[in-house]
């Protein structure tokens, strides 16, 4: 039994196609197939059932492939240790950050970071919660920046800063003149949100819950992006809720339109997340290291309430 013939079997069971997997492994379809099928005669079980489109675990190919994944995760650790040792910190390191995080969060650290950390090739890719919780414990992305608590098994999470939601309010509104405002404030029958599958429209919704006035089917406009949402509140159809950093990047002219909320201000937690099996935690503490020294001058709120990212039904 290999290393790489475990990795293999890994690879198959994520893609159900032994040429897709084989591609994904650079090697060819005949020499994946061939390892597999030597690992499966060693062990005198099938991992695979060959005959289902498109291929399925038996149950003990299942078993395998949970005790698999740990043992290659604990293997890779062993060039961590080294590099540690060494007081090296490089190589490839995949990174995943939501998208309503990305814009604002990534212009303000990465220049650091690279400079800093000349020899880690950091690479980033923007997705949504659910993909990047899938993409961490399948091994695809090495940490992630998203709005927590996420409460999901094997995954850690280290807090990074908290972020108020600011409001968002033309000013044709009946609340444009208030310095501060309330979630009662706010006209719940037309918020306008981001699409369904990001987080940040879960922390709004999960907010306004909180209202007893609160109707389901009030929520109709939703968009992909920030700055749509503010054209159309823009347009006299709504108020809306921003992140504060994204806020910041706002012209004179819609900033007069923000106003903050009350303390405790209703905020999200953003955390970087990753496997609990610690793979490259020295680029993990020393991404940690960079964001929370360039974010500390731009957030310094305490007196904050976390709202969860989590759809609650």
């Amino acid at each position: 039994m290999t290393i790489t013939q475990l990795y293999y079997v890994l690879a198959v069971a994520e893609h159900k196609n032994f040429t897709l997997a084989a591609e994904k492994c650079f090697v060819t379809q005949p020499t994946l197939s061939m390892q597999i099928q030597k690992l499966e005669d060693e062990l005198d079980i099938l991992i695979f059932d060959r005959s289902k489109k498109p291929i399925l675990l038996t149950e003990i190919g299942q078993k395998i492939v949970n005790q698999a994944k740990n043992i290659v995760n604990e293997a890779g650790r062993i060039k961590d240790i080294v590099d540690q040792q060494k007081g090296y910190v490089g190589g490839e390191f995949k990174v995943g950050i939501i998208p309503t995080i990305m814009p604002t969060l990534l212009p303000m650290f990465l220049n650091n970071f690279i400079s800093r950390y000349p020899k880690v090739n950091l690479i980033i890719e923007e997705s949504t919660t659910e993909d990047i919780i899938k993409k961490l414990k399948n091994g695809h992305l090495d940490c992630a920046i998203a709005a927590t608590p996420l409460e999901e098994e094997n995954i850690k999470e280290i807090v990074l800063y908290y972020e108020p939601f600011v409001a968002y309010i033309p000013d044709n509104h009946k609340s444009f003149d208030k310095k501060e405002i309330e979630i009662s404030d706010l006209d719940l029958d037309n918020i306008l949100l981001l699409q369904d599958g990001h987080c940040f429209r879960n922390g709004i919704l999960n907010l306004c819950k909180n209202n007893a006035y609160l109707n389901e089917n009030h929520f109709q406009i939703e968009s992909g992006s920030f700055e749509t949402l503010i054209k159309l509140a823009d347009e006299g159809l709504g108020t809306t809720l921003l992140p504060y950093l994204h806020s910041l990047d706002l012209n004179d002219k819609n900033k007069v339109k923000l106003r903050q909320f009350k303390n405790p201000k209703p905020s999200r937690e953003v955390s970087l997340i990753y496997p609990k099996n610690e793979l490259k935690i020295h680029i993990i503490n020393a991404l940690r290291d960079t964001i929370t020294a360039v974010v500390r001058g731009a957030i310094a709120f305490h007196d904050v309430e976390i709202i969860s990212p989590i759809a609650k039904k």
